[in-house]
């Protein structure tokens, strides 16, 4: 726990709520001067125990529930980021999932331009998969010329996305199911990842492939082989990255090398 840093947060926050907006009355008893909701009405506001609340921002409460800081989170209208910092500070690890069901689901509109501005093919997916960017590298490597709908169902169930991938039963789909799986798990009631999984279980060839299991939860440095649609069989190396806004929404970087395999490069470390 990081008492400093979760008091600073919490009081901070507190501080910004009118008692007024949730039909409460200003606080008004001796010595009382701070602006926002006090501790008190915080307890009453998420129908708990008298002193629950201070407990928490005074850093007492050791180890506490997520469901009290889902609520408590939610009450003083946290983003995605400050939800991440409050779990860090209140308990030492991130989240089990997100927020709110729409994390994840948009970026900033500037994300287009910076896809743009990629020389290699690039796209950004939200977290279920559905597509919100790429650029015309990436395009121009997939069948039709055209970005697929949902990335993982065009990889894992798409009879384009299996003739593109190469090796698709031992070098694509194993690492693709894993990752389908963990998203499950982060996000249970996400009707598109449901959808999806429903479909493997009925696809012959994904489902063994689905059942079967697995560790892999990103692709970040993975090398596979591919049929570029218009400069024949080579490999990709991926890079992976996350923006910050939109929690689950996935930045792909693909490093296209026609014909042979890419050298492996050695890690970039600060001097």
């Amino acid at each position: 726990m990081h008492k400093k840093a979760l008091s600073a947060m919490l009081r901070e926050r507190r501080a910004r709520i009118a008692p007024e907006s949730h039909g409460l009355a200003r606080p008004t008893g001796q010595g009382r001067r701070a602006p926002g909701l006090s501790q008190q009405q915080v307890d009453f506001l998420l129908n708990r125990a008298v002193h629950t609340y201070h407990r928490l921002e005074s850093g007492t409460y050791h180890h506490p529930p997520v469901s009290l800081l889902r609520e408590v989170a939610q009450l003083f209208g946290f983003d995605e980021q400050e939800w991440v910092s409050l779990c860090r500070y209140a308990r030492d690890e991130d989240p089990p999932g997100p927020l709110r069901p729409t994390a994840g689901k948009e970026i900033p509109g500037m994300w287009q331009d910076a896809v743009e501005g990629i020389l290699h093919p690039a796209y950004i997916t939200d977290a279920s998969w559905d597509m919100l960017a790429c650029n015309t590298a990436f395009t121009q490597m997939v069948p039709g010329g055209r970005a697929p709908g949902n990335m993982m169902r065009f990889m894992l169930l798409d009879p384009d996305g299996r003739q593109v991938l190469s090796d698709w039963e031992t070098a694509w789909a194993p690492l693709l199911v894993p990752q389908l799986r963990a998203a499950l798990v982060a996000r249970p009631d996400d009707t598109v990842l449901r959808r999806i999984e429903a479909e493997v279980l009925a696809d012959p060839l994904a489902a063994p492939l689905y059942e079967a299991g697995g560790a892999v939860i990103h692709p970040d440095g993975d090398e596979r082989p591919i049929r570029h649609v218009r400069q024949g069989p080579g490999w990709l190396r991926m890079c992976a990255a996350q923006p910050l806004a939109s929690p689950g929404a996935r930045l792909i970087i693909l490093m296209y090398r026609q014909g042979v395999r890419l050298d492996g490069a050695p890690a970039i470390r600060a001097h």
